[in-house]
């Protein structure tokens, strides 16, 4: 009984965030609903403490994914999730539009994040949706760095001459472990998997003010033992897609997420002890499950499929491009 009420692709109300930086793509180019302005984030999957998803669709529609989840337990999430989360889901996702770049920001790591905020660190990835003629990332540090130096720039504003950043174009991906520095630029909109926290360490925030004038609170201190200082050769991660297989993109010990590119069909085998969550980032799709049910699945839209869900397919006219995200 309780099997057949979970055996169902999950979908849930987007949380939208008003952000300083955002603007109005969530909501003009996937179909968000909201009466306010500069959408910059689309939580579409959470179990941040206030901020939980509620149930869009089925039988379990305007139930949240934390009620869900403690009485379902294992059938939503895989016996391994559970048993390391227990009744906290372990993924925060997203979709950001970044009208004005982000704040330079760094998240602690797991033994930061516990002693300091009771929380999980802040291990994330992007895939890169859209972006304008200029879009960038900030990414990482030039070269090896330290504390003394990254102090000297940041005293200076002069932080630029020292971090790394890259022009971005749909399909790019960046793997952010933490202490990683970085920030989204202005005109870039891009999907996010991440653990679930909302833990960020603001560096600096171009000196503006938000709407009433005020400056948001900068995380200095906190940021200084936070920060990995050395640099990586190269911070985009490659790959090389195949149609109807999915692909490799990032995988670690928080996630692993896939892209996925179904021409006409896709037959799931899904022998992962995890839930698995797809994200459109092109096209649409029609998720196929139960003998004949089916879940629509357009662009900008993520639903969440049960560890229990084991036989389903993904179909299309023309083509669909999803991200795959689960817990190896």
């Amino acid at each position: 009984m309780i099997a057949q009420k979970i055996s169902y692709p999950l979908k849930f109300d987007p949380i939208l965030k008003e952000k300083v930086w955002g603007g109005n793509k969530l909501i003009t180019r996937f179909n968000k609903k909201s009466s306010k302005e500069n959408i910059g984030e689309s939580w579409e999957i959470s179990d941040v403490d206030g901020d939980e998803s509620v149930i869009s669709n089925g039988v379990l529609t305007g139930q949240t994914l934390p009620e869900v989840l403690e009485i379902y337990k294992e059938q939503l999430v895989g016996n391994h999730v559970y048993e390391h989360f227990k009744n906290k889901f372990p993924l925060l996702i997203k979709f950001i539009d970044a009208k004005k770049p982000l704040s330079i920001q760094v998240h602690p790591n797991d033994q930061l994040a516990q002693e300091r905020h009771n929380s999980f660190g802040k291990t994330e990835m992007w895939y890169i949706m859209d972006a304008e003629e200029d879009g960038n990332l900030i990414v990482g540090f030039k070269k090896d760095s330290n504390i003394s130096e990254y102090l000297e720039h940041l005293e200076n504003k002069t932080l630029m001459q020292i971090l790394n950043e890259d022009k971005v174009a749909f399909g790019d991906v960046y793997f952010i472990p933490t202490g990683r520095v970085h920030a989204i630029g202005a005109g870039v909109m891009l999907a996010e998997i991440q653990q679930t926290s909302d833990i960020t360490y603001r560096i600096y925030d171009w000196d503006r003010p938000d709407k009433e004038g005020n400056f948001r609170e900068l995380h200095t201190d906190l940021a200084l033992d936070a920060i990995d200082y050395t640099a990586q050769q190269t911070y985009k991660s490659e790959y090389v897609t195949a149609d109807n297989k999915p692909t490799e993109l990032v995988s670690c010990e928080y996630f692993t997420t896939n892209e996925l590119i179904v021409n006409n069909t896709y037959v799931a085998k899904n022998d992962k002890d995890s839930f698995v969550i797809y994200m459109c980032v092109s096209g649409s799709c029609s998720i196929q499950y139960n003998n004949g049910l089916e879940e629509n699945l357009e662009k900008g839209q993520t639903v969440l499929i049960p560890a229990v869900l084991k036989n389903y397919s993904i179909h299309t006219r023309n083509e669909a491009k999803l991200l795959e995200v689960y817990i190896k």
